[in-house]
């Protein structure tokens, strides 16, 4: 399974950049904004769409990807099945405090390698290490 995440960072420095993390709303743990392809849109575009619905961020996905990660997804039967995450470095232009999964999930803004110490993905922990480094 394939699912497409946006790695929102905020800030015009990398020593003040920080990054979002938001809560999944079945398990609580922390994570970046994911789903699935939607039809008609490209993979930066899913995951622009992403990050506002899942946490009210506007701005713009770089069209390359910033790299992948994989975790098992837990579906409503019990089911474990592994999935990768193609991540898009966002860029946010602004955030609002009205979007559709607000009463759903808890939003933090945080440093990425404390952003790194909340994830419990290795790969996703390596992704946020290296925003620092990229930060626009």
């Amino acid at each position: 399974m394939e699912q497409f995440g946006a790695l929102c960072v905020r800030g015009d420095h990398p020593r003040e950049c920080e990054v979002l993390l938001i809560t999944t709303r079945e398990t609580g743990r922390w994570t970046i904004p994911k789903g699935w392809p939607i039809k008609g849109l490209a993979t930066h575009e899913v995951a622009e769409r992403e990050a506002w619905e899942e946490a009210g961020v506007k701005g713009c996905a770089k069209k390359k990807v910033f790299g992948h990660y994989t975790y098992l997804k837990a579906l409503s039967d019990g089911q474990k099945l592994p999935s990768v995450v193609e991540a898009h470095l966002v860029k946010v232009k602004r955030t609002k405090k009205r979007f559709p999964e607000r009463r759903q999930r808890k939003l933090a803004w945080t440093k990425p390698a404390e952003a790194a110490s909340m994830v419990l993905e290795p790969e996703l922990k390596s992704l946020l290490n290296r925003v620092a480094d990229i930060a626009p």
